[in-house]
């Protein structure tokens, strides 16, 4: 069974930084992404940044330059650096891996929800 644990969730002022961690076990197929969304009240669930298996990332407009997404394969982790963080980033932040059999037969796996606060 897979399963996605995510943890460095907490509370920071502006202008602070995060750095979030998320692990996947019990894959038997490729992952071929893993990345980070996030929920803020009342709001869809929206991308903050995702990493291809390949090394390539993609990062929403609202992060460029001020987030990074690191991904380890060999521990099946993925991270994200949030620096120069502002109030509006508040929201439960998911990870997210595509794990399938090939890049067109795969299916979306979440972790639990990891909060993110961030207040003066």
């Amino acid at each position: 069974q897979v399963q996605l644990v995510e943890s460095g969730g907490g509370l920071v002022q502006p202008g602070g930084s995060l750095r979030l961690s998320c692990s996947v076990s019990g894959s038997k197929f490729k992952i071929w992404t893993m990345g980070w969304y996030r929920q803020a009240p009342g709001k869809q669930r929206e991308l903050v940044a995702v990493a291809a298996s390949g090394g390539s990332t993609n990062y929403s407009d609202s992060v460029k330059g001020r987030f990074t997404i690191s991904r380890d394969n060999a521990k099946n982790a993925v991270y994200v650096q949030m620096n120069s963080l502002e109030l509006e980033d508040t929201a439960v932040y998911f990870c997210n891996a595509r794990i399938g059999s090939s890049p067109f037969n795969w299916r979306d796996y979440w972790g639990q929800g990891t909060q993110v606060t961030v207040s003066s």
